[in-house]
Formats: C-alpha cells, structure tokens, sequence
C-alpha cells in the first residue's frame, strides 16, 4: 500500500549555513504504489474526455495535418522553452534560437540557459523517435535519456543512490514540500516504470499522465526529473501512435497553470490500499489536470496555427507591397528561395545566409539575396552574432512564442 514513512535525517553540517538547515530529526517520505498492472478505476466523466482530447489530437495529427507539420519545430521550441520555465529556467525566445543556430555557427553572446534548452530540443526529438522505435523500453534508456539531457554534468548521471527533495534547503530534508522514497527503493520502482510504460492497457492520454506522476513522484535521479519527465510524455504519446507530426505541447500549458500541476501531482500521492476507490479517487484527481491540460494544449496548437497562417499572410502582403514598389513582379516563383525562405520563418525564425543556403540548399548567394529581400520588405531584421557577421530574425515569430507562454490568468 502506498505510504508515508518515517525516516530519520542525521545533519553532516554544523558550520556556514542558517542553525534551521543544520537540523537532525525526523521527516516523512513517500513510498508510492507499483502501477505496472495494478487496477485503475478511470471516472466516467474522465474516461469521456479522455475519449474527447483523443479525438482532437488524432485530428489534429492526422491527415490533412501538414499545418501541424509546417509548425513541428515552432511547437517543439516553445515546448522546450516552456518545460525550463517550470523549472526556474526563462531565457528568451530569441536567445533560444541563436543556441540553436550555434549548434551549426559560432554566436557570441548566447547563454547558457539558452544553450540547455536548445539541447533539451534536441532531445526531445530523439526522445520521439529513438525510444517511439525501441520494441521495449528499459530503466537504461531512461537513464541514457536523462544523461543526454544533462549532457555536462556527470554527477548527476545515474540512478540516485542518496535521498533528495523538493522544497525547502539544499542541506536538509526536513520542512520538505515533497520527499520521493529511499534511494534503495528507486531500482524496483523504476523497473515497475518501464513495464508499464511497454503495456498498453489503459488510454495514451491516461497511461502517459500515469507515467509522467509515477516517475516524478518516484524523482530518480539528484537533478533533472521535471526534464526527464516531460521528455516521457511525448515519449508514451509516440509510441501509442497519439503524436505524429508534432509534439503535443503540454508543458507550455503546464507552465501556465503551475499551481494546479503541483496540485495535481500531490492528489495523486495517495495513502490508500491499490486498487481502493480511494486510491482510484486520488489519481483521478491527477487525471483530470493532465487531460484538462492536454485539452488545452490541442487549442493552444490550433490557435497557434490560425495565428501562424495570418502571420504568413501579412508577410506576404509586405513582399507584393515591396516587390511592386521595386518593380518586380509582385510575387516571387513558388520554388524560389524567397519563396521557399517564407514557408520556413515559423521553423527558423533566426538565421543566417550559411545556415539558409544548407536548409534549402542554395548558393550562398542565393541565400543573402533571399535575407536581404525579406529585410528590405520588413519581414525580417538583422542582429550582430559575430564580428562581421549578422543573423535574420523573424522578430513576429519570437514574439508569438513568448505570448503563447504567458501565464493564464
């Protein structure tokens, strides 16, 4: 049955920090449930919405998707943006995609909070390809998962072997928001993970909100979970075949409604027998955040690509405006780099003649005659990024991405 235990914290510090952190005594900790074949009675009104949402994502991702599609990278950027908000991280949407140029360019000036969120993107594809294609999932890939995502710093990586917690201090368990179980515990906990994760006996919807709850609440490694976490929930929705074009953005709702996600996760920590109706009644609790959440998220998408398509249509009114000013013909060739160069904006929003001449493969001239074009109609502007060097920015796109992560009120 699922419970608090008590533990007792003996304090290692008696120097350098508050008398309140160097405290002994004892705390609780949580000891969760296994959930690999365990019952879950699903609500009625929760099993219909679930049905609901089910239906818009596939909708949403199925034919007749390309929208989705065109936008696949615009999502997983403010995805990724979103999914280190949660977790104190907030660099701005431009500094994101200079990391992101960087991968292939030398930038100056990005930091390295933009840079770990570029690579959390990184990740997150391969974490909906590599492991969607996996036949069975194990603890490894998870923990190889967690290590690309926290790719420098090597304390980190594995298993914990030592206690950790959420709130509080650094230096003592006691006074906790939350106190995952004894690291001892983590191995069997994990192994009842994946197994759950390879079944298929409930909902996507339901057995990745399922997943994402067990694997924070069992918090495995010292740093990274609410990445790892994240990661996974795309990972379920993949692999049950729910996502295909594009990630689902839950987390830039999630972001948006902290309170109720924290609220959701401490529903589902219940203390009652498996299988009880209590025990059902808890995470039903949690469901009801998660599917609400991804509810969200499937409006969130639509109206991103409603805004995303009038934006496209402003661009293009700007090119005729400009382009019949220069006496040109007022629309360029549809397989011209011009062209081609505005259906990408919203997947590249920052870019530079190099980068632009390998995404449509192009001369580099072609490329800067492109930039130059979209500049000189107030589509794009310029940024220093090295010395005698300039980036193109698709200022409007960045903005869309910081509004769509703004709280809800």
């Amino acid at each position: 049955m699922a419970t608090w235990e008590d533990a007792h914290w003996e304090s290692s510090v008696d120097s350098g920090v508050p008398h309140r952190d160097q405290r002994s005594g004892r705390y609780q900790r949580y000891v969760p449930d296994p959930i690999d074949g365990v019952a879950l009675a699903v609500g009625g009104e929760v099993s219909r919405q679930v049905a609901k949402v089910e239906r818009s994502i596939r909708a949403l991702n199925g034919p007749g998707a390309e929208g989705l599609a065109g936008i696949a990278r615009f999502l997983l950027r403010s995805e990724a943006i979103a999914s280190s908000r949660i977790e104190g991280i907030a660099p701005s949407a431009q500094q994101v995609a200079l990391a992101e140029l960087g991968q292939s360019e030398t930038i100056r000036g990005v930091s390295n909070q933009a840079q770990l969120v570029a690579n959390n993107m990184t990740i997150v594809r391969a974490a909906t390809t590599e492991l969607v294609e996996t036949d069975v999932l194990t603890v490894d890939h998870i923990v190889e998962l967690h290590r690309s995502l926290l790719p420098d710093e090597p304390r980190h990586h594995g298993l914990r072997t030592v206690q950790n917690w959420i709130g509080t201090s650094s230096w003592t368990p006691i006074g906790a928001s939350y106190v995952p179980p004894d690291p001892a515990q983590v191995p069997a906990h994990m192994a009842d993970l994946v197994d759950y994760m390879n079944g298929s006996a409930y909902a996507p919807l339901i057995q990745a909100a399922v997943v994402h709850a067990q694997f924070e609440t069992i918090h495995p490694f010292t740093d990274g979970n609410g990445r790892v976490g994240r990661a996974l929930v795309h990972t379920v929705l993949a692999r049950r075949g729910l996502t295909e074009h594009a990630v689902l953005p839950i987390s830039l709702v999630l972001a948006t409604l902290r309170d109720q996600y924290v609220a959701g996760l401490t529903d589902f920590r219940h203390s009652s027998p498996a299988g009880s109706a209590a025990a059902s009644a808890s995470t039903n609790a949690w469901l009801i955040t998660f599917v609400d959440a991804a509810a969200l998220a499937v409006e969130q998408s639509e109206a991103l690509m409603a805004r995303i398509n009038e934006l496209r249509g402003v661009w293009q009114d700007r090119l005729t405006a400009h382009r019949t000013a220069s006496g040109m013909r007022s629309t360029p060739r549809a397989d011209s780099a011009v062209a081609r160069l505005l259906r990408r904006l919203p997947e590249a929003p920052v870019l530079t003649a190099t980068t632009l001449a390998r995404i449509l493969d192009v001369s580099f001239p072609a490329a800067s005659a492109a930039l130059d074009e979209l500049h000189r109609a107030g589509i794009l502007t310029t940024k220093s990024i090295e010395r005698g060097a300039r980036a193109y920015v698709a200022r409007e796109v960045l903005d869309l991405i910081t509004l769509s992560a703004r709280p809800r009120t």
